[in-house]
């Protein structure tokens, strides 16, 4: 009974500890400002797939020229990916369609990008894409920004 009841309290501790330091981690990447909600399907086939698959939730945050994105349920300290505002040609947009509607996020719309030749998606909030077509057109003279 004693091992029971130290198992459950060690179980219930970690699992107490872990909720912690995922909201601890996404505190730390928000402190410095600039984030917003934001799928993202890397490398995504050149016909449209809206079957829901490949998508990952995660916070994406402003750093300069770069955009770096976190994935939301991991412990990793660094970006998962980063993305460079010369190097992000915009393709299209869309509305999440089909299967897409229960992947992400309520009413998130679904940016077609390239990346250094990799075709991702990234979905976030209107608002959110708002901010982020205003970012990459505000380059700095000289660079080439590619926003269809």
């Amino acid at each position: 009974m004693v091992l029971a009841l130290t198992v459950c309290g060690v179980v219930v501790a970690l699992v107490v500890v872990g909720l912690f330091v995922f909201g601890l981690r996404r505190r730390l990447i928000q402190r410095s400002g600039g984030t917003f909600d934001c799928s993202l399907r890397w490398d995504v086939p050149e016909k449209g797939d809206t079957s829901g698959k490949g998508w990952s939730y995660g916070v994406a945050r402003y750093n300069g020229d770069r955009v770096e994105w976190y994935r939301v349920f991991s412990y990793a300290p660094r970006p998962r990916r980063v993305l460079e505002r010369s190097a992000i040609e915009v393709a299209g947009r869309r509305a999440a369609d089909g299967e897409e509607e229960l992947a992400l996020l309520s009413d998130a719309i679904v940016l077609a990008c390239l990346h250094r030749g990799t075709r991702l998606e990234l979905a976030m909030s209107e608002d959110a894409l708002t901010g982020f077509l205003a970012w990459l057109e505000a380059a700095p003279p000289g660079q080439r920004v590619n926003v269809a």
